[in-house]
């Protein structure tokens, strides 16, 4: 082989390598203070860093040229590491951690890893997606909304953004022109992207900043435009229903497939809504843009970030659920004065299936409130079967034959295509089905996906049929089932022995002949009104899906002393703004019979916004409490605590027990142990009396057992818990403060006795 040749071969083998290396996305943190902490030091650069709660002045010449100095830290260090073209740098973090997301090799990462400067260098992990009559199930309008000023006025001037799917801007729960005027908000700064579509941003006074991350999911090959849209358009519909429901205008109707189901609102209806974009239908997320669009809503003044995002799995350099850039990027994002409330995960009702760890995050477990829709099916014969259907009745006084799917089929080769499952119309013979009651089975297709109730719905009405029965034939014990609004008559049979009764009737009723082709269709039946709702008196509830604790420290999956979630708040089955990019998701969810909920479940308790008004005493808590927590849970090493914070541990509170929170967790008990709580009275002089009770397996006892506070005073409690027997599993309790002028305080309060 002529020398020319073999170069040419080794040039094709080694552009072949090259184009074969695998590429991945890292965020890195390196040295030197983000704008939030940086205290002065570095020559030309005065301090940018903000007391605990204080909001970030970003539009200050102090703030912008320290961030554009770290940024050009960044982009130097990748200079001269690497040849350009050979990486790509996403993002650069720069107010609340001082990083960059970039995409490279895992040799480069390595390199990376080993450079002077560099603090960490951790692989991207993927996160997923984690509410009408709700604001009267929680007392807004007569108890909350008027101290705001009413509906009209309720939440004004407070700007909530929504790390989510994005938002569909022509929904009317997000209108402007039908009420009052919305003026500017001097404190915002955020941008409005322009839709390559319209030509249009998609900001209007009720939506003040929107904007999408996508730099990772691009990197990553993840993302696709004809789905994804390159823009803040919510492409999935959960972004638009999350920010609906807290924010949507009051008073909008809901009406499907032509029915009005009442009237929906937000919860703060006058709220401004901030949209950030970073979560995609298909493949849900990548941690380097949601830390991106955390960092920017920051920058750009939110008050509120709302948060129905979670880890696919844990990331696996990540030595405990507290310590990561997503939760260091929300530590610094609550220092900066910004609440976070995230939703505590969709993963129950396992334990353990928590994806919201920290102190400082706000977990919301998810309930379902008080209202359901149910419906029934009558047979010929009488009887009345029950079952759910969000749809309209059949003609009144008046009944239909009723015909199986497998029974209508155009022609016997057609059955390897499920047909019972009603979702291909071009199987089944229209003449044999239309102005009929067409009956069809919930197979496993409905389970993974594949098949979906609106599909029935839709075959039903391409065939004429009348109506639609959906017959649940074969589940798991306690299986849940929630309703779908359809548009022509239809019931979803959810009980097997109802089914049972309406395959009986069916088949006595319809005579076969000797190959069992039916010669001729007797079985009627109607189907009633399923649009009006029922208003039980058992909620709360806890939803099925939402994650349960015990909360868990590291990715051992060892507990933590912390309770998780903090709080249950409505979750499930909200009537409320939807995008028609938007996916029919599954209804099946597994269940499991009603038993009594823990704190596990639901935290401190249900949320009560009424009496969030006037609490009495709170547990205050800030950055350096939650600094001390870290620094005093033991298996963190405080180098990693410096790492992440920029700040040294040096504060403990003896043990992480005694973090300030209205929950007591001690996942460890062995003999005797004291925790500590202060509460601090936000009303007039009253006197508390405190009560506790417990498990027999663990003594308890609070001291003092009463104390008077004046407004603003704060004062320390403590609790002592003693082992009395081996349980093997945990135990609950609860403190009661019971004041003198009627405000009560529960705390709960979570032990597993272990004899070392």
């Amino acid at each position: 082989m002529k020398a020319a040749e073999l170069g040419w071969v080794v040039l094709v083998v080694l552009l072949v390598l090259v184009a074969g290396v695998k590429a991945d996305i890292y965020i890195v943190t390196v040295e030197g203070e983000p704008i939030i902490s940086y205290k002065g030091g570095e020559n030309g650069f005065e301090a940018t860093a903000v007391e605990s709660d204080e909001k970030l002045d970003t539009t200050s010449e102090l703030v912008t040229s320290y961030a554009s100095h770290l940024e050009k830290k960044h982009d130097m260090l990748l200079g001269m590491l690497f040849e350009h073209g050979s990486y790509k740098k996403l993002y650069s973090y720069k107010h609340l951690i001082n990083g960059f997301s970039v995409h490279l090799s895992p040799e480069q990462a390595e390199t990376l890893r080993r450079a002077p400067g560099v603090k960490s260098v951790e692989k991207d992990w993927k996160v997923r997606r984690l509410t009408t009559h709700t604001p009267q199930f929680l007392g807004l309008p007569t108890g909350v909304w008027p101290t705001g000023g009413g509906c009209e006025r309720a939440g004004e001037d407070i700007v909530i953004g929504f790390v989510d799917s994005g938002i569909y801007p022509h929904h009317p729960s997000f209108a402007a022109h039908h009420t009052d005027p919305y003026g500017p908000v001097p404190k915002y700064r955020g941008k409005c992207e322009i839709d390559p579509d319209t030509k249009r941003d998609f900001c209007n006074g009720k939506i003040i900043g929107a904007q999408h991350f996508a730099e990772a999911a691009k990197a990553a090959g993840a993302f696709n435009p004809a789905i994804d849209f390159a823009s803040p358009m919510d492409g999935d519909g959960h972004g638009s229903h999350t920010a609906a429901i807290a924010a949507g205008n009051n008073g909008i109707p809901v009406r499907v497939n032509g029915h009005e189901f009442g009237k929906a609102s937000g919860m703060a209806p006058r709220a401004r809504i901030a949209v950030y974009k970073a979560l995609y239908r298909l493949f849900g997320g990548f941690v380097a843009d949601v830390v991106a669009a955390i960092d920017q809503a920051v920058h750009d003044g939110v008050d509120i970030l709302s948060l129905s995002v979670g880890p696919n799995s844990p990331p696996t350099t990540t030595k405990t659920t507290f310590l990561n850039p997503f939760d260091a990027t929300l530590l610094a994002a609550v220092k900066a004065g910004v609440f976070v409330a995230q939703a505590a995960g969709n993963g129950g009702p396992f334990p353990k299936t928590l994806v919201s760890y920290s102190p400082w995050i706000t977990s919301v477990a998810a309930a379902i409130d008080d209202r359901r829709y149910k419906n029934h099916l009558t047979l010929g014969n009488g009887k009345i079967l029950a079952g759910l259907g969000l749809s309209p009745s059949t003609h009144p006084n008046q009944t239909y034959t009723m015909v199986a799917a497998n029974d209508v089929l155009l022609d016997s080769s057609v059955s390897k295509y499920s047909p019972s499952d009603c979702q291909r119309p071009e199987v089944l013979n229209k003449k044999l089905v239309e102005g009929n009651i067409l009956l069809c089975g919930y197979s496993f297709n409905f389970v993974v996906g594949t098949a979906s109730i609106k599909k029935v719905s839709e075959t039903a009405k391409s065939l004429g049929a009348v109506g639609f029965v959906l017959a649940v034939e074969n589940v798991s014990p306690g299986t849940k089932f929630d309703p779908v609004p359809v548009g022509i008559p239809g019931i979803l049979i959810t009980d097997v022995s109802k089914t049972m009764d309406l395959i009986d009737y069916y088949n006595v009723s319809t005579p076969r002949d000797w190959t069992g082709r039916v010669k001729s269709f007797k079985a009627i039946g109607s189907i009633g009104d399923g649009l009006m709702p029922i208003l039980h008196k058992s909620a709360p509830e806890v939803a099925l899906f939402s994650a349960r604790g015990p909360n868990i420290k590291d990715f051992n999956f060892q507990d933590a002393d912390l309770l998780k979630p903090d709080i249950l708040a409505p979750g499930s089955l909200i009537w409320a703004a939807w995008s028609p990019n938007g996916t029919d998701e599954p209804n099946f969810v597994e269940s499991m019979k009603l038993v009594t909920a823990t704190p596990f479940d639901y935290g401190s308790g249900h949320v009560d916004p009424r009496a969030a008004l006037d609490p009495g005493l709170i547990f205050d808590a800030g950055y350096q409490d939650y600094l001390g927590f870290l620094c005093t849970t033991p298996g963190i090493d405080i180098h990693e605590i410096k790492k992440y914070t920029n700040s040294p541990c040096n504060t403990t509170m003896g043990r992480p027990s005694n973090f300030n929170t209205p929950s007591i967790t001690i996942s460890h008990l062995v003999g005797s142990q004291t925790v500590t709580r202060t509460v601090t009275n936000v009303a007039k002089e009253e006197t508390y009396v405190i009560t506790a009770r417990m498990h027999p397996s663990i003594a308890i006892e609070t001291r003092p057992s009463a104390m008077t506070l004046r407004p603003g005073a704060s004062r320390k409690f403590s609790v002592t818990l003693t082992a009395r027997s081996v349980t093997g599993s945990y135990s609950f309790g609860s403190i009661t403060m019971k004041g003198s002028r009627g405000h009560k305080v529960v705390i709960p309060v979570v032990a597993m006795v272990h004899w070392r």
